[in-house]
């Protein structure tokens, strides 16, 4: 397998997330009432801004129906998993401190629970350094655009950076 990398398209991401946020796709299922749309939604936002799918078994990211796509899709463990461990086609993540994200990363947050399970996308950052009250996100499941950071409540944060997306040249 030859690879190559290429830059992740973070305006298309965003743009995306804006248009997205208060409505679904008709082209994906929404995850809403069995376990939570944000990670999905996530996942679209990852696509839309250029990212290749990879069909890996069991370890993949992937989405072609509601029956048939990869726990990383849908799943904010599995997706994390994915992205901090890519060595494959797809895009591919670094978790990073506060001061390194910016539009177009995510970040996922732990409340009360021993896992984390909520997938923001990061559109805007409003200032030279991100704080919490200066990065908007957009998101399902709590459906916003252009919301704080600062108004939601969480125990831990840990944010993604998008290095890039790798496809594979002799596919």
């Amino acid at each position: 397998m030859a690879l190559r990398t290429v830059p992740y398209q973070r305006k298309k991401a965003i743009d995306y997330a804006n248009r997205w946020a208060y409505f679904r796709n008709p082209d994906f299922f929404d995850f809403s009432e069995i376990g939570g749309d944000c990670t999905n939604f996530a996942s679209q936002c990852l696509l839309a801004g250029g990212a290749a799918m990879n069909f890996t078994p069991d370890t993949g990211w992937y989405y072609l129906s509601p029956q048939d796509r990869s726990a990383a899709w849908s799943g904010t463990g599995f997706l994390y998993r994915f992205l901090t461990t890519n060595e494959g086609v797809g895009p591919f993540a670094s978790e990073v401190p506060i001061e390194r994200v910016v539009p177009g990363d995510l970040l996922q947050f732990q409340n009360d629970r021993e896992d984390f399970q909520h997938t923001p996308v990061i559109t805007a950052v409003q200032s030279s350094v991100p704080a919490p009250d200066t990065i908007l996100v957009a998101a399902h499941s709590y459906d916003c655009a252009c919301r704080p950071l600062s108004s939601y409540d969480y125990r831990r944060i840990r944010f993604l950076h998008i290095e890039g997306i790798r496809y594979d040249d002799e596919a």
